[in-house]
């Protein structure tokens, strides 16, 4: 997954496209996640060849040669993943209503591009649903998220919880006695855009 700043203006995306293309890149979705002033910020999920002399920083280094553009954030992702859509999964929800939050919770790391999610009892902290890489909240583990009635972000520091480390967190509330938490290893933090859409996605469930 590489998350790039383009300058938002005709040809910009080919020009990235391309030079991905030369490193050995296969571009297997790509997303606009945010647009600003004269720029745009695209998520894009890649496969890397698996041959020798191939290399990330390869990559990287040669997005960043091209004028306006900048690589935010590099991460690993289980291969065959994709990008889902934030109405693909409402539609999920919708088929399904009773489970529409358990739903959203297992979607929420291909939604939105992290790598997981767990819904949390705001009483006690402790996990109700969560996908495969997400903490274990035990009572008592969610502490170090503060509160967990409003729609925030947080950085946490290496040891947030035994053995984790660096870790950037969304925490949304879903009901008085629900809350969704993603987390990205390592950063980068959630936008402005992506806590609204979740925050718009958490409401609907």
């Amino acid at each position: 997954m590489l998350r790039v700043q383009l300058p938002d203006r005709p040809g910009s995306l080919g020009v990235v496209a391309s030079a991905m293309g030369l490193c050995g890149a296969d571009i297997t979705a790509m997303e606009i996640v945010e647009k600003g002033d004269g720029w745009v910020i695209d998520d894009f999920m890649l496969t890397m060849p698996k041959r020798e002399g191939v290399w990330i920083d390869d990559l990287v280094s040669t997005c960043n040669a091209i004028d306006g553009v900048r690589v935010l954030w590099i991460s690993r992702h289980p291969e065959g993943w994709g990008l889902e859509a934030d109405i693909a999964v409402l539609e999920r929800m919708v088929a399904e209503r009773e489970r529409a939050v358990e739903i959203l919770t297992l979607a929420a790391p291909q939604v939105f591009h992290c790598q997981w999610a767990a819904l949390l009892d705001r009483r006690d902290g402790s996990r109700l649903v969560g996908t495969e890489l997400a903490p274990d909240f035990t009572p008592g583990q969610a502490d170090g998220l503060g509160p967990l009635d409003e729609l925030t972000r947080l950085d946490l520091a290496a040891g947030w919880l035994p053995h984790w480390s660096d870790t950037t967190v969304a925490i949304c509330p879903v009901d008085e006695n629900q809350a969704l938490v993603l987390g990205r290893a390592g950063g980068p933090d959630f936008l402005d855009s992506e806590l609204r859409r979740l925050s718009h996605l958490a409401a609907l469930a």
